[in-house]
């Protein structure tokens, strides 16, 4: 049995940014993570996807964001259980829990920090007929390496921040970009949609809007996409690959079963240290939900910093919680 202050559901950024702050207050930490990699979706989904939200940097490549977290809290040598998910939790007479994965590991910790951000996912899929024996084939629903679609015609479809950022980025890189969109406006970021806009103008991206994408084409692998747009009707546009973003179908999986206060999806929790109606389990990132919220990562990080003092005072109610800043002494002085 593994034996930590906090267990950490959840190795995304909010959830190893926990660990910093839990390090510099000498509490140890114990990750699980049902993908095989620390970094959440930012490493398996989109490592190569920008991020401009992180504070001095004015763009970071979301796997590089994860390395200097892995970087920034390796002092603090926390444990890792990762490729099992957090399947049962059981209080126990001391009050503290015992947090059973799907591999039969057994973790014991006075506290639980749920940080697994959207919950176990699955891409939303187009209704398509044939579009399963296109998946991998042609179809992707994640772009991890955008190198895999150098040089080739791609058509993305989708109106939000994913569709938006991967037409900007991919632009660069694919021999041909179409992004196909069933209104004239998009739910994105405006200023993601004006450089869209801009590209479109500039004959980078070509840009069908009031259109959706109605079949796959090809023999073993795909090779077209039809497209039926409002004022030109249906035509054939040539695909090497079409990616679908649409976003994702969260499920909070075995968590909905812990007797915490569910609203769509996501944990009900107190601002003022992110608690959930269970004493000594709370809930960061995007997992969680409150009145102002906001699902950024730099949200994240402060609501995993509040917790951590919070979880401090539970561990040690007999302790004085001497807080300094990390100028004073570095972060091997704590």
């Amino acid at each position: 049995m593994i034996q930590t202050d906090i267990a950490i559901i959840g190795a995304g950024p909010v959830g190893l940014f926990a660990v910093f702050e839990a390090g510099l207050l000498k509490l140890r930490c114990h990750l699980v993570d049902a993908l095989g990699v620390p970094g959440g979706q930012c490493a398996e989904i989109y490592p190569k996807k920008p991020i401009y939200d992180i504070p001095g940097h004015p763009s970071i490549l979301a796997g590089e964001l994860v390395d200097k977290l892995m970087e920034q809290i390796a002092p603090f040598k926390p444990g890792f259980t990762l490729g099992e998910r957090a399947e049962s939790l059981e209080k126990l007479d001391d009050g503290s829990f015992l947090l059973t994965t799907t591999g039969g590991v057994q973790i014991k910790a006075p506290v639980i920090a749920i940080a697994a951000g959207l919950g176990s996912f699955e891409p939303r899929k187009p209704p398509l007929d044939n579009i399963e024996q296109f998946e991998k084939k042609g179809v992707e629903y994640i772009v991890r390496d955008p190198e895999q679609f150098r040089g080739k015609q791609v058509v993305i479809a989708g109106g939000g921040d994913s569709a938006l950022d991967w037409a900007i980025h991919l632009s660069e890189v694919a021999a041909g970009l179409t992004l196909v969109h069933r209104r004239s406006s998009f739910s994105g970021a405006p200023d993601s949609a004006e450089k869209v806009a801009a590209l479109a103008r500039a004959g980078q991206i070509a840009l069908v809007t009031d259109a959706e994408v109605t079949a796959l084409q090809g023999n073993g692998r795909l090779n077209a996409v039809r497209i039926n747009q409002k004022d030109r009707g249906e035509f054939l546009q040539p695909a090497d690959y079409f990616i679908p973003l649409f976003g994702l179908s969260p499920k909070l999986g075995p968590i909905a079963g812990w007797g915490l206060n569910i609203d769509k999806n996501a944990i009900e929790v107190d601002t003022y240290d992110y608690a959930t109606n269970v004493d000594g389990i709370y809930a960061v990132g995007d997992i969680n939900t409150y009145p102002g919220k906001l699902k950024l990562i730099l949200c994240g990080f402060h609501e995993a910093t509040l917790m951590v003092q919070s979880a401090f005072k539970r561990i040690y109610p007999d302790k004085k919680l001497s807080f300094k800043y990390t100028t004073i002494n570095g972060v091997q002085g704590f």
